[in-house]
């Protein structure tokens, strides 16, 4: 893996790296201490966001099969990072966006998998 350098400066950029899938990618560890700088969103199913995992606080839901309409509306360059489950949705969140003019777009590395095995805080609803 190698650092991402996005074309604009994303408020965690100095700790992503591009993942497997050519996808820039952030550490549950990292996103959790910057959580109040980027907007976070989970593209899971509602039923998930609620469910075992939890979701993190704050989040917001949209599920992948919406991604792409509910991010008519949104900045281009406001600083965002993709959640799922296991990142694999996520990541394709993330190539949407980015293939669409987001310019600081990070996916979740392990998605909310991770974000419980690195004992972070979650949220249910």
């Amino acid at each position: 893996m190698h650092e991402y350098t996005p074309g604009m400066k994303h408020p965690l950029s100095e700790h992503a790296t591009m993942g497997q899938a050519d996808v820039p990618e952030i550490e549950p560890q990292h996103l959790d201490a910057h959580r109040g700088s980027v907007r976070i969103i989970d593209v899971r199913e509602p039923h998930e966001y609620n469910a075992e995992l939890g979701h993190i606080a704050g989040s917001e839901l949209v599920p992948l099969s919406g991604v792409l309409q509910a991010s008519a509306a949104w900045d281009r360059d406001e600083p965002l990072v993709m959640v799922c489950r296991s990142g694999g949705r996520s990541g394709q969140a993330t190539h949407t966006l980015i293939d669409g003019g987001f310019t600081q777009v990070l996916n979740l590395r392990g998605g909310m998998l991770a974000w419980n095995e690195a004992g972070l805080e979650t949220a249910a609803e």
